[in-house]
C-alpha cells in the first residue's frame, strides 16, 4: 500500500467514537491531519513499551481534551528519528514525542551529532510514570541469581551475549558488566519484541529488557527474571531482588513522558499536563498500567525539565564509567 500507509499503523481515539478515518485525510503523497488531531508520535516500533503506555493514555487525553488522538509510530535510530521529527514539528501543542530515558536523557550521551539539541529543541510536558527494567537470562543456562551470573560470566569470558534494543538496555548492562568484572558480547536489536525473541531461541543468553516485553515470555518459561534493575523493589514483583543487591550502587530506572517541539508556549503545554493528569486518575486505566509494570508518577513542565536535566547528567556519568563512546 506504499509508504504513507505505514504511518497508518496507529491508535486512534475519537471524541464521538468515529471511525478512524474520520481523524486523517490523504492528501497526494502525504497525510494531512485536520486541526483537531493531536499525533503521539512514538519514536520506536508498534508492540514496544513505549507504545503500549502511548496507547493506554490516548483514550483518556482524547476525552479530557475534546480532540481525536492519534497514536504514530516513527522508529528507527534509536528514537532519533521520531524524536527529530517531532523536534521540527509546529510548537501547537499537536505534535507531541512519546519520550522516555533512552531517547532523551541517554542519546545525548551515546551519540555525538544528534540532529536536534536534546534540552531546545524539545519541550519537556508531563512525565506519566516510571517503570523498571528486568534482567533476564536463557532458561537453559545453569544461572538462577545476579551473584551465579556473575561467576557464569567470569568462568565463560565472552561466552555470553547481550542484547541491545535501545540504549537504556545498552548503557545499562555495560554499567553492570564494568561493575561486576565480567565480559560479555553486545547483539544490537532495533525492537525489544525481536530481543526477547532471540533469547528464547538462545540466540543471546542475557537481556535486560521491560516489563511488558519480558513477563508473557518470564510466565512461559522462555526467559528466566534474574532481578529487577531499580534499587526500590517493584510493587509488581515484591519477591524479585534489585541488582543493587549483588552489584552495589546499581540502580537502573526509566521513565516516559510527553515533550513538544521547542519554543511551544507555556500557555499550550499546560492545559495538555492537566488533561493528561485528570485521565490518569482513572481507576480502570491504573489497572491497565498496573497490568503492565508501569507505575504512575506524574510530572508537570516545570518539574519534569529539572528533572530530565539531571537525568542527562547522570546518564551521562553512567556512560562514561561504563567505557562507552559516543559514535
Amino acid at each position: 500500500m506504499g509508504d504513507n500507509y505505514a504511518l497508518l499503523f496507529t491508535t486512534c481515539t475519537t471524541v464521538a467514537c468515529r471511525r478512524f478515518f474520520t481523524c486523517v485525510s490523504v492528501a497526494g503523497t502525504g497525510l494531512a491531519y485536520a486541526e483537531d488531531v493531536v499525533r503521539l508520535v512514538v519514536p520506536f516500533a508498534a508492540g514496544s513499551y513505549t507504545d503500549n503506555v502511548a496507547r493506554l493514555i490516548a483514550p483518556g487525553m482524547a476525552t479530557q481534551l475534546g480532540k481525536n488522538v492519534i497514536v504514530e509510530n516513527r522508529a528507527g535510530a534509536n528514537g532519533i528519528i521520531g524524536a527529530d521529527f517531532v523536534a521540527r514539528a509546529k510548537p501547537d501543542g499537536l505534535t507531541l514525542l512519546v519520550g522516555g530515558a533512552s531517547v532523551n536523557t541517554i542519546n545525548p550521551s551515546v551519540y555525538k551529532n544528534l540532529p536536534f539539541d536534546p534540552e531546545k529543541d524539545l519541550v519537556p510536558l508531563a512525565r506519566i510514570g516510571i517503570l523498571p527494567f528486568m534482567l533476564l537470562v536463557q532458561p537453559k543456562l545453569p544461572i538462577h541469581s545476579v551473584s551465579e551470573l556473575i561467576k557464569y560470566a567470569k568462568d565463560n569470558p565472552d561466552k555470553l551475549a547481550y542484547g541491545t534494543p535501545n540504549t537504556a538496555t545498552l548503557v545499562g548492562t555495560e554499567t553492570l558488566k564494568q561493575k561486576a568484572g565480567i565480559k560479555m558480547l553486545s547483539v544490537p536489536y532495533k525492537s525489544s519484541p525481536q530481543a526477547i525473541t532471540d533469547l528464547s531461541g538462545n540466540q543471546i543468553q542475557v537481556l535486560i529488557a521491560d516489563f511488558a516485553t519480558a513477563m508473557p515470555q518470564v510466565k512461559a518459561g522462555k526467559a528466566r527474571l534474574l532481578a529487577v534493575t531499580m534499587k526500590r523493589p517493584s510493587p509488581l514483583l515484591p519477591e524479585t531482588p534489585s541488582i543493587s543487591n549483588t552489584v552495589a550502587d546499581y540502580d537502573l530506572p526509566a521513565w516516559t513522558g510527553l515533550l513538544a517541539p521547542g519554543k511551544t508556549p507555556k500557555e499550550v503545554l499546560q492545559p495538555i499536563y492537566d488533561a493528561l493528569r485528570t485521565s490518569l486518575s482513572d481507576p480502570l486505566l491504573q489497572e491497565k498500567f498496573k497490568s503492565i509494570g508501569f507505575d504512575i508518577a506524574p510530572m508537570g513542565p516545570d518539574e519534569f525539565g529539572p528533572y530530565i536535566r539531571d537525568e542527562i547528567k547522570n546518564w551521562d556519568v553512567l556512560a562514561r564509567q561504563a567505557g562507552i563512546e559516543p559514535q
